[in-house]
């Protein structure tokens, strides 16, 4: 477990019109030409099957002799971020089509040697990703990427078999340096109280048959440990701008905490020179907590180690993290650090697409929703990049709207549905049961219904998106299965009941009432059978959607609102209870259970009720309130659908610029006690981009630009979005009491436009 190894390869110059790097491996890589980084991956694919990198070498192979190096980590443990698999790595250097190196023997070879720098024995980053980083470095330790004439302790390497390989697929990631712009605080650090509660995360002690790692009595050194047995003092605030070229001058036993002015996602990195032999403990965060970088805050043992020898180094973090503070804590030696930077791991085409009005709060959290989406859509949709960077479904849902808004193409989207595609079996999980998040090891059973039933809903959006029929074709069986699987809990009533394993409605009072009979997972059941109908035609299933809603709507209206569970009597009757949450009545708008005709008081609760502030007034005091994940972005959506729009974007406002102001990213909290930086929260921007701007819906398989116009205020707003053809802008402003507008539309495609504002539209050429 956890082996880090250096495969390299020298080549010499030769004249070429191009040249590329095709690399794979397990789990993970990072590749130097000439000892300057030039990229990282594999994209995450499904078990056995690992999808092929193409870097483009050009222009960087000029030296007299050229040093392809690539490191790989062979973790080999479960988590919901790389696959428990052998580890390997498969490479080939081409330039005109010739080969210049390869590890399968044509043209130089790539030997391999055991990189010892990385120390192998740690505790695991967290229980959803791998190992810890822990460094070990002498002087000269990285020469090997670079200088050629720098031995190699050459070890030998077993011959896999043949891999089942598959094209990336997808745009290559940005990279782009950022570097650290404020100094925060500085002091020093002093032993912590003995009697100081240790912090042991599940990563550190739940090792076992389900959680592979190395157990606490096997492992090296524990840095999250040395951290907590250090405590500051004094601490002193500083507000000061840096530079790269800022020189931060380290004692033992000091610290200094550094701000990147938001959160950002990537390799942690810093150019450090050491006045003699020190240990160097980066611990980052994407908040401060009492004005102290909490590397426990979010679950994840945010800590690297680094002792160096005597001289210079340029350290930076084999995988990418999440964070906007650093603190930098020497705790012995003396040494001075240069250059804090995060080198960015994001997607690159989500910033082609634009937004602003006159409204400096939504310009805002459009900004922070692009982002977000930055983050969190690099090779799959993550659920965030820090503690997890897993594929979670219901998640992908929403972030896969925002993707296609901002970047034009379901590219991502149809890899991450190759994925649950590719595997003949899903190993732990009940037969026709898919994984809540996939590429991912699940090795205590657990799963959610919940996130299946979206994987249904998503589909549909998908084919809309794409018109990837072929796809959705493929996925048939799979959702015959799922639906398979679901006959076994269905009642006499035909509700799904008693599901087992991990029952999922939202992060609120809502996750407490999902047995015996739960409200808000049938509407959903009905949707996701509705959908199912739809892509394949069954139109059994259409009829069997409509009596669930219909028996829902029977069993769990109260006259008032409905109801989130019913429990079964111990004389075998289901009773309702009187648990009600916000977040049911937004499943019973959003999935077309109630609507304002059907549910006209209920609709005026919702509107006038309910909503932002709910957690604090509780004017509803027997209706717990909604969180962020999902019960916000629900409640978004069916203001908009029923013509709302100046409701939406009030209530966006509300809900989210605090979190646009403090991080620069969306959270996955009400309260930011988590993540800081949530995919889902890409969403905001295609809320701004319907409600605000007024592109209502983008029908790309008929090509037409529904564009709907309400009153709001605001005076002006324009906007672009990428699409397959072409680029769509639209722009509008009040002008005389009259709406003018203009849209630029891509070759083949028309505008269908509708006024609901009592403004008179004006269209410009």
């Amino acid at each position: 477990m956890n082996l880090f190894v250096g495969f390299r390869a020298v080549v010499e110059p030769a004249p070429h019109h191009d040249a590329f790097l095709r690399v794979t491996a397990s789990s993970l890589y990072r590749v130097y030409v000439n000892g300057a980084f030039a990229g990282h991956g594999p994209v995450r694919a499904a078990h056995e099957f690992f999808r092929v990198d193409e870097w483009d070498l050009r222009g960087r192979l000029d030296a007299e002799k050229n040093v392809i190096a690539i490191e790989v980590a062979g973790y080999n443990v479960n988590s919901y971020y790389t696959l428990d698999q052998p580890a390997f790595v498969q490479a080939e250097l081409l330039a005109d089509g010739a080969v210049l190196a390869s590890t399968a023997g044509d043209g130089a070879p790539f030997h391999a040697h055991i990189l010892k720098y990385r120390v192998q024995r740690v505790q695991r980053y967290t229980i959803q990703r791998a190992f810890s980083e822990v460094y070990r470095c002498h002087s000269g330790y990285a020469l090997w990427r670079r200088d050629p004439g720098v031995p190699l302790d050459v070890t030998r390497c077993a011959v896999q078999p043949e891999k089942n390989l598959l094209p990336r697929g997808l745009p290559y990631p940005a990279f782009l340096v950022r570097s650290a712009v404020w100094q925060t605080a500085r002091g020093k650090v002093t032993p912590a109280p003995e009697d100081r509660t240790e912090w042991k995360p599940k990563a550190l002690t739940g090792i076992g048959p389900t959680l592979k790692g190395y157990l606490e009595e096997e492992l090296e050194t524990i840095p999250a440990l040395q951290v907590q047995s250090l405590q500051n003092e004094p601490f002193r605030g500083v507000q000061k701008p840096i530079t790269p070229r800022t020189r931060l001058m380290f004692r033992p036993a000091t610290y200094q905490i550094v701000d990147f002015g938001q959160v950002l996602t990537g390799f942690i990195g810093v150019q450090l020179t050491a006045r003699s032999r020190t240990r160097l403990l980066l611990t980052f965060e994407e908040a401060l907590t009492d004005g102290d970088v909490d590397f426990k805050r979010n679950t994840c043992s945010n800590v690297h180690a680094y002792d160096v020898s005597l001289g210079s180094f340029e350290l930076e973090s084999f995988e990418p993290y999440t964070l906007r503070y650093l603190k930098l804590i020497c705790v012995e030696g003396r040494c001075d650090v240069e250059h804090v930077y995060v080198r960015e791991y994001t997607n690159p085409e989500v910033s082609d697409a634009s937004f602003t009005c006159d409204n400096r709060d939504l310009n805002r959290i459009f900004d922070a929703g692009q982002e977000t989406l930055r983050q969190n859509a690099v090779d799959t949709f993550m659920d965030c990049p820090s503690r997890e960077r897993a594929a979670w479904l219901c998640d992908s849902f929403f972030t896969a709207r925002a993707a296609y808004d901002l970047s034009g193409h379901t590219a991502i989207e149809q890899n991450f549905f190759e994925n649950f595609l590719l595997p003949e079996t899903f190993a732990d999980l009940p037969d026709g049961m898919l994984p809540m998040c996939y590429p991912a090891d699940h090795r205590n059973g657990t799963f959610i219904p919940n996130w299946a039933l979206w994987f249904v809903v998503q589909l549909e959006e998908y084919l809309q998106r794409s018109g990837d029929r072929a796809t959705v074709d493929a996925l048939k069986s799979r959702v015959l299965a799922l639906m398979h699987y679901f006959k076994r809990f269905k009642n006499k009533d035909g509700l799904l009941e008693k599901l087992e394993s991990w029952v999922f409605v939202e992060w609120s009072e809502a996750n407490k009432f999902t047995q015996d009979v739960n409200y808000p997972t049938n509407m959903l059941y009905a949707a996701a059978l509705a959908a199912a109908g739809r892509l394949y035609e069954l139109p059994a299933w259409l009829n069997e959607a409509g009596r669930i809603k219909d028996r829902i709507r029977t069993e769990s209206f109260d006259g008032r609102f409905f109801v989130d569970n019913a429990v079964r009597s111990p004389a075998g009757a289901l009773e309702r209870t009187d648990n009600r949450t916000e977040t049911c009545q937004y499943y019973a708008f959003f999935f077309d259970v109630a609507t304002p005709e059907s549910h006209p008081d209920l609709w005026q609760a919702v509107q006038n009720v309910l909503g932002p502030g709910q957690a604090e007034t509780r004017e509803r005091p027997d209706v717990y309130p909604a969180d962020l994940f999902i019960g916000w972005f629900l409640r978004l959506e069916i203001l908009s659908r029923f013509g709302l729009c100046a409701r939406t974007l009030a209530e966006l406002t509300a809900y989210f610029k605090h979190m646009a102001e403090e991080t620069g990213t969306i959270w996955e909290h009400s309260d930011g006690r988590a993540s800081r930086c949530h995919g889902i929260g890409g969403h905001v921007a295609r809320v701004l981009y319907r409600d605000a701007l007024g592109l209502h819906k983008i029908d790309t398989h008929y090509r037409i630009v529904y564009l709907r116009f309400a009153d709001l205020p605001l005076r002006w707003c324009r906007g672009r979005i990428p699409l397959d053809t072409g680029i769509l802008a639209l722009e509008w402003w009040v002008q005389d009491d009259e709406k003018h507008f203009r849209v630029q539309l891509p070759p083949g495609y028309v505008a269908d436009v509708e006024n609901l504002g009592e403004k008179q539209l004006v269209r410009l050429p």
